[in-house]
C-alpha cells in the first residue's frame, strides 16, 4: 500500500520515457458510458445467439472489452446498472429460458459486477418476499462441480444474500411444512444455511459470495437466536479438522475464515462477544502464521483484528489528536500570519479526567501480539491488513495502553529486523498518524526512525531489498502532513524536507522517487513550512522525477542551489550512493557530485575529498569503485571552477590531497587489486581517474606516477581477452580516453613537440601489438593509435597507416577478426582527422595527394567484408564502420582540401554506399541510407563529382531526407530499386539486392520479388 499505488500509478516505465506524461494524461479521459446503446443491443441479442458457439464467444468478448474500459472509472456505470440488471434478470426469470441462456445472462451480470464491485451491485438486486423462493429453487438446478458455470452460482449467492434480508421472520414463510406426500419439507432458514455451508467449501469464486451470504444471513435477528451458535460450532469444527498442508484443506480453511471474518465484521458486538474467545482459541490452534498460503495468513490477520474489535467497546478515543483546522485555504491563511500562542491541534480532553474507565479483556493482548507478528509477514497484503488492524484497535484503547502499542511498534525498526518488519512498521505508523492515534509527544521518537526508513537499503547478494520500505516511509510522511498541525511538526521540518528531497531525486526506484515527490507536495500544501517548497515542486514534480538521469544530473543541481539542502544532498551521495550495489547509481552519483561541486567548493575540498581518499583504497569493492570515480569527478569540477576564476587548480588541493590522489594507483597495484573480477571495476575506474587528473592539469609532470599510469593503460589493453565480455567495452573505452588525455598533458614539451625517444618507443610498441594473435588486443591498440594526439603522430603517419592497413585487410588466419577490422577502420578515420590535411604536405605528417588514394582504398576494402560466423553477419560491423569512416574523412577533406577528391573516388564511394543501402538488416540499411543522403545533401561546401546528382535528388527529395524511414523495407526498397535505372549504380545496387534476396528475412525477400516484378513490367512497357 505504497503512496505511489495510492496515486494510481501502476507501472514503472522506462526511466527516460519522455512520452510518459502524455500516456498518463490520456489514461482517464472517459466522461460518460458512451457504449450504453451497444451494450443494450448485446444484452437484447442473447436470446438469438446463445445456441451458436462462435457468435456467443464474439458477443462475450465484445461485452468484456467494453466493460474493461471502465475499470479505472467504474462510477460512470452507476446510472446504467439498474437497466442492465433488469434486462438480464428478465432473461433469468423467464421460465421459457433454457439453461444455457440463463448461464449466459449470469455471466454478463458477473462481468458487470467485476468492474463495478459487488458491494455497489448488490443493492440493486430485487429483494421482495416473492423473490426468495425462486432464487432458492434455482440452486436445485446447479451443479457445484460444473466449472464452466461458476458465474451463475456466484451471482445467485449474491442475490440470495440480498433477498434473505426481508424484514419478516423466515418461519412465517414456511407455512405448512408438511408436503402433500406427508414428508416434512426443510424450513427456508435451514435451506439457506445448507446452501451457504455447501458453497463455503467449493474451489471457485462462489466461496467468496457464500461468505457474504453468511455474514448477512446469520446476523438476522431470528437466525442468530436459532442458528448462530450451531453455525459457529460447525465452522470452528471444520476449521480445526482442516490442514493447510493440502489443497483441499486450504480451500476449506479459506471459506471458513472468510465467513468468520465477514460475520464478526457485520454482526453486532453483543451478539458476537460470547463466541469471540472460542474463535480466537481455535484460530491460535490453527497456527496460520506457519502456512505458506498468503491468503490464509491474510484472512487470519483479518479475523484476529475483527475479534479484537469485538472484545473492545465501539468508541472513539477521546485522547486522540485532533487537528483543529482542516481547510486548505485556512491553513495557507494561517501559515501566512505570525504564529500565535494557541494550540490548534490538541488532544481533545485529558484522558485522566474524561476517559471512561473499563477493564480491557486479556485476549486483547494476544490479538495485538498476533497483529504485531503480522506486521513482519513476508507478504505485503498481510502486513497491510495487520497495519489497519493495529490502527483500528489502538483507537479503542486507553491512552496508556495505546502508547505501549506505539512503543512495541517502534521495536519493529531495529536493524536486527528484516525489511518486512520495517515495511510493516511504516504502514502501521502511517495508519496511527492518519487516525490521530500517534500523539505529538511521540513524534520525536518516530521521526528519526522514518528518516532511516527513507534511506533503507539492505544488500542481498548482487542486489538489495528495501524499496518497499522507502516507499512506505514516504507514505508515513504523506500521512503526517495531513494529520498534524504545522506547529507540531515545525521542529522536524528541515530533517523531513531534506530526507524527502533526497529520496525524490536520488532514489534508485521510480516508484520511490514519485512517492517522495508526492509526500513533499503534500507537506508543502498542508504544512506550508518546507523551505522553498513551491520552487522545488516546480522542478521535481511527479513526472519530472520519472527520469533518473535527469534527477541526478539536473534537478539535483537546482535544488542544491538552496543552501538548506546542499550539504545534506552531498553527504547522502558520499555516504549512501557511491557505495551502492548498482554500478549505474555509483556512476550517476559521482557525476552528480561533479555538478554539485561549484555550489560548495570549500566543503568539497576540505571535507568530502579527505573522506573519499581513504575509501578509494579501502577493502569494499563497490565503495572503492565509487570513491575513485568520485575523486576523479570532484577534481575535474574543481579544475573547471579554478579555470573560470583564473586560478590554479592547486589552490584547492594541499600536499596531502595531491599525494593521496597519486597513491591510489600505487596502492591498488601493490595489493594486486587490478586482477580478477574486481579488476574489471578497478581498471576503468582508475583510467577515468587518470583522464580527469590529466584534464585537470595536475602538477605531476616528470613524476613517476606518469609511468605507472601508462603501464596501467597498456596493461588494460593487453588484458582485454581476459575480462568478461560485458566489461570489455567499458575498459577499452576508458583506457583509450585516459591515453588521449595523458598524452596531451604530460607527453608534450614547451615546443609543443614530443620527446623523440618516447614517441618512437610508444608507436613501435602499439604498432607491433596490431599483429597480436588475440583479436581484442588488436582492437584496443587500434583505437589507442586513433586516440593519439597530433604531436605523437608527426613524422610517423605512414608507419601508423601501414600498421592499420594490416589490421583492416582480411587474411586467411584472421578472417574471423571482424571486431579488430571494425576498430581499425575507426582508428584510421580518427588518425586522418587528427593529423589534418594538406595537399602538398609530406605524407608522413598530413593527409595529402600522395596518400589519399591509399587511405580511401583501406576504407573501401571494408565495404566488401561479408564475413559470417556463428554470431551471424559479423562483416556488417565492419561495413558499418567503413561507411562512417568514409563519411567522416570525405566531409573532412571537402571542408579543407576539396581538390583531393577526384571523380573516381566519389564514384566508388557513392556506389559502395548505395550497395549497402540495399542491405537486408534494417539497422545497417538505415545507417547506409543516412550516410548516402548526408553525402548527397552536404552543403558546406557540396561534394563534387557525385554521379547522377540530379536524378538522385529526384529519387530522394531533400524534403523527405529526414522523414524517409530506411528501417522499413516497404519505404526503402521502392526508392533503392529506382537506382537500377542509373547506369553508374546499376551493378552495385543489383549486387546489394542479390545479397538481400539470398538472406533469411522473408519480408525483404517477398518485397524484393514484388519490386522485381514491377521493374520488369516497367521495362517491358518502355520497350527495353
Amino acid at each position: 500500500m505504497a503512496l505511489s499505488e495510492m496515486n494510481g500509478d501502476g507501472s514503472e516505465q522506462e526511466e527516460g520515457g519522455c512520452q510518459e506524461p502524455d500516456v498518463i494524461a490520456r489514461g482517464n479521459i472517459l466522461e460518460s458510458f458512451a457504449e450504453s446503446q451497444e451494450i443494450r443491443g448485446l444484452i437484447n441479442s442473447l436470446k438469438g445467439i446463445y445456441e451458436d458457439l462462435g457468435t456467443r464467444e464474439v458477443t462475450i468478448e465484445k461485452f468484456i472489452v467494453i466493460m474493461d474500459k471502465y475499470q479505472e472509472q467504474p462510477h460512470l456505470l452507476d446510472s446504467h446498472l439498474e437497466w442492465m440488471m433488469h434486462l438480464l434478470l428478465d432473461v433469468v426469470r423467464d421460465n421459457k429460458s433454457p439453461s444455457p441462456l440463463v448461464h449466459l445472462a449470469f455471466k454478463f451480470l458477473y462481468i458487470i459486477t467485476k468492474v463495478r464491485g459487488y458491494k455497489i451491485f448488490l443493492r440493486l438486486f430485487p429483494h421482495e418476499v416473492a423473490d426468495l423462493q425462486p432464487v432458492l429453487d434455482m440452486f436445485a438446478d446447479q451443479n457445484p462441480k460444473d466449472y464452466e458455470t461458476w458465474e451463475t452460482r456466484y451471482m445467485l449467492l449474491l442475490w440470495l444474500s440480498m433477498t434473505c434480508l426481508i424484514p419478516f421472520d423466515l418461519a412465517r414463510l414456511d407455512g405448512n411444512i408438511l408436503s402433500e406426500e406427508g414428508h416434512t419439507r426443510m424450513p427456508i432458514m435451514d435451506r439457506i444455511l445448507k446452501v451457504a455451508k455447501s458453497y463455503l467449501v467449493v474451489s471457485d469464486k462462489a466461496r467468496d459470495a457464500a461468505a457474504v451470504l453468511v455474514s448477512r444471513f446469520i446476523t438476522r435477528p431470528d437466525v442468530k437466536q436459532k442458528r448462530m451458535a450451531d453455525f459457529l460450532d460447525w465452522a470452528l469444527s471444520t476449521l480445526s479438522k482442516s490442514s493447510f498442508q493440502t489443497m483441499e484443506g486450504t480451500i476449506v480453511m479459506d471459506g471458513m475464515l472468510q465467513a468468520l471474518a465477514q460475520l464478526f465484521k457485520h454482526g453486532k458486538r453483543d451478539d458476537c462477544l460470547p463466541y469471540a474467545s472460542t474463535v480466537l482459541e481455535c484460530l491460535d490452534n490453527c497456527k496460520l502464521s506457519e502456512s505458506n498460503q498468503t491468503l490464509l495468513r491474510k484472512l487470519g490477520v483479518k479475523l484476529v483484528q475483527r475479534l479484537g474489535l469485538t472484545f473492545l467497546k465501539p468508541k472513539v478515543a477521546k485522547w486522540r489528536y485532533q487537528r483543529g483546522c482542516r481547510s486548505l485555504a485556512a491553513n495557507l491563511q494561517f501559515s501566512a500570519q505570525v504564529p500565535v500562542a494557541q494550540n490548534v491541534g490538541i488532544a481533545a480532553v485529558d484522558a485522566a479526567d474524561d476517559e471512561e474507565e473499563y477493564d480491557i479483556p486479556g485476549e486483547v493482548e494476544n490479538v495485538i501480539e498476533q497483529l504485531l507478528i503480522g506486521l513482519k509477514d513476508k507478504d505485503t497484503i498481510v502486513r497491510w491488513s495487520a497495519a489497519k488492524g493495529i490502527g483500528r484497535i489502538t483507537g479503542r484503547l486507553p491512552k496508556e495502553l495505546a502508547d505501549d502499542v506505539v512503543g512495541s511498534l517502534l521495536d519493529c525498526f531495529s536493524f536486527q529486523e528484516t525489511d518486512n518488519s520495517w515495511h510493516g512498521g511504516c504502514l502501521a505508523l502511517a495508519e496511527l498518524g492518519r487516525r490521530g492515534l500517534l500523539l505529538p509527544s511521540r513524534i520525536a521518537d518516530v521521526v528519526p526512525v522514518i528518516l532511516k526508513a527513507l534511506t533503507y537499503d539492505e544488500k542481498r547478494g548482487a542486489c538489495s531489498v528495501g524499496s518497499n520500505v522507502r516507499d512506505a516511509a514516504c507514505y508515513v510522511c504523506w500521512a503526517f502532513a495531513r494529520a498534524y498541525d504545522p506547529l507540531e511538526v515545525k521542529p522536524f521540518v528541515n530533517q523531513i524536507s531534506s530526507a524527502l528531497v533526497i529520496a525524490a531525486v536520488f532514489d534508485r526506484d521510480i516508484n520511490c522517487r514519485r512517492a517522495a515527490s508526492a509526500a513533499f507536495q503534500e507537506n508543502v500544501g498542508r504544512q506550508g513550512t518546507f523551505p522553498h517548497g513551491i520552487d522545488i515542486l516546480t522542478a521535481a514534480d511527479y513526472f519530472a522525477v520519472g527520469n533518473r538521469v535527469n534527477c541526478f544530473l539536473n534537478i539535483s543541481v537546482y535544488i542544491a542551489s538552496f543552501p538548506e539542502y546542499t550539504q545534506s544532498m552531498i553527504d547522502h551521495l558520499v555516504n549512501m550512493k557511491i557505495n551502492h550495489w548498482d554500478g549505474v547509481i555509483r556512476e550517476l552519483s559521482t557525476k552528480a557530485l561533479h555538478n554539485l561541486t561549484p555550489q560548495v567548493p570549500e566543503y568539497m575540498t576540505n571535507v568530502v575529498l579527505p573522506r573519499l581518499l581513504p575509501l578509494a583504497v579501502g577493502t569494499d569493492l563497490h565503495t572503492r569503485h565509487g570513491a575513485i570515480l568520485a575523486c576523479a569527478e570532484i577534481t575535474h569540477a574543481l579544475y573547471k571552477l579554478a579555470a573560470e576564476n583564473n586560478r590554479s587548480v592547486t589552490n584547492y588541493f594541499n600536499e596531502k590531497s595531491l599525494e593521496g590522489l597519486k597513491q591510489i594507483h600505487w596502492e591498488l597495484c601493490s595489493r594486486q587489486l587490478y586482477r580478477g573480477l574486481g579488476g574489471e571495476l578497478m581498471r576503468p575506474a582508475v583510467c577515468t581517474l587518470i583522464e580527469k587528473l590529466s584534464l585537470s592539469k595536475m602538477p605531476f609532470r616528470e613524476d613517476p606516477i606518469i609511468d605507472g599510469w601508462q603501464w596501467l593503460i597498456n596493461d588494460s589493453l593487453r588484458s582485454l581477452p581476459l575480462v568478461s565480455s560485458t566489461a570489455r567495452q567499458q575498459i577499452k573505452e576508458a583506457a583509450v580516453s585516459a591515453l588521449a588525455a595523458l598524452c596531451n598533458e604530460y607527453y608534450i614539451n614547451e615546443q609543443r613537440e614530443a620527446n623523440p625517444a618516447l614517441q618512437g618507443e610508444l608507436l613501435q610498441q602499439y604498432i607491433s601489438e596490431l599483429q597480436n594473435t588475440e583479436e581484442m588486443i588488436r582492437c584496443g591498440f587500434s583505437l589507442a593509435l586513433g586516440a593519439l594526439p597530433r604531436f605523437l603522430l608527426k613524422g610517423k603517419l605512414q608507419q601508423v597507416l601501414e600498421g592499420l592497413k594490416k589490421v583492416i585487410c582480411i587474411s586467411h588466419k584472421d578472417v574471423s577478426f571482424a571486431e579488430s577490422r571494425r576498430d581499425g577502420l575507426k582508428a584510421t578515420a580518427k588518425v586522418c582527422q587528427t593529423v589534418g590535411v594538406k595537399r602538398e604536405g609530406p605524407q608522413d605528417e598530413f593527409v595529402c595527394k600522395d596518400n589519399v588514394i591509399q587511405i580511401y582504398m583501406m576504407l573501401l576494402n571494408g565495404m566488401s567484408d561479408y564475413t559470417t560466423d556463428s554470431r551471424g553477419d559479423v562483416g556488417a560491423w565492419v561495413r558499418e564502420a567503413a561507411m562512417t569512416s568514409l563519411m567522416e574523412v570525405t566531409l573532412f577533406l571537402v571542408q579543407n582540401e576539396p581538390e583531393l577528391l577526384d571523380a573516381n573516388i566519389c564514384k566508388q564511394l557513392m556506389c559502395c554506399v548505395a550497395q549497402q543501402s540495399a542491405e537486408k538488416i534494417d539497422r545497417f540499411r538505415a545507417h547506409a541510407g543516412s550516410v548516402f543522403l548526408t553525402l548527397l545533401y552536404f552543403d558546406n561546401p557540396p561534394i563534387s563529382y557525385i554521379p547522377h546528382r540530379e536524378e538522385l535528388e529526384r529519387i530522394f527529395p531533400r524534403s523527405e531526407a529526414v522523414t524517409l524511414n530506411w528501417n522499413a523495407p516497404s519505404q526503402a526498397f521502392p526508392r533503392i530499386t529506382q537506382l537500377l535505372g542509373l547506369t553508374t549504380y546499376q551493378y552495385y545496387v543489383l549486387l546489394g539486392l542479390t545479397v538481400s534476396v539470398g538472406g533469411l528475412t522473408e519480408t525483404t525477400f517477398k518485397l524484393l520479388q514484388w519490386q522485381n516484378f514491377n521493374l520488369k513490367k516497367q521495362y517491358c512497357l518502355n520497350g527495353k
